[in-house]
């Protein structure tokens, strides 16, 4: 799988890791695996040093749409992107940049550096259950 995402529901964390060739369908599976898991409010690591994705303008706008729908899962938690090739960073930019979500998101070029800044991130809480 080019994203592989890992859930720790007991600490609210979730960390992907993309690799290879990654197109709009793939991320849209990864933001969809967010969404199934309920783990809009977690913590989140993603870590696209190894990915190379194939996107156009176009699609750059639909998924843009699309994390802007995500506002409906208020609170959304941190993200810290791990980029390192000019392409990625700028593209990683982009993303967060999207949406208009109220949670903070950085990016970093190291994990330790992303997950350093995530654990000192307080996690939104969460509405009580009806």
């Amino acid at each position: 799988m080019p994203i592989s995402i890992v859930f720790d529901h007991d600490n609210r964390f979730m960390q992907a890791t993309a690799s290879g060739p990654i197109d709009l369908k793939e991320f849209e599976r990864y933001l969809d695996e967010i969404v199934v898991q309920n783990a809009m409010s977690y913590r989140r690591l993603y870590d696209c040093r190894e990915a190379r994705y194939i996107y156009n303008d176009e699609e750059i706008m639909q998924v843009g749409a699309r994390i802007s729908a995500y506002a409906a899962f208020e609170p959304r938690g941190p993200v810290a992107i791990v980029a390192i090739t000019d392409e990625n960073v700028a593209l990683s930019r982009r993303f967060l940049n999207l949406g208009g979500a109220t949670r903070p998101g950085k990016l970093f070029h190291t994990i330790a550096a992303a997950r350093k800044w995530l654990d000192l991130q307080p996690l939104p809480e969460l509405p009580p259950r009806k």
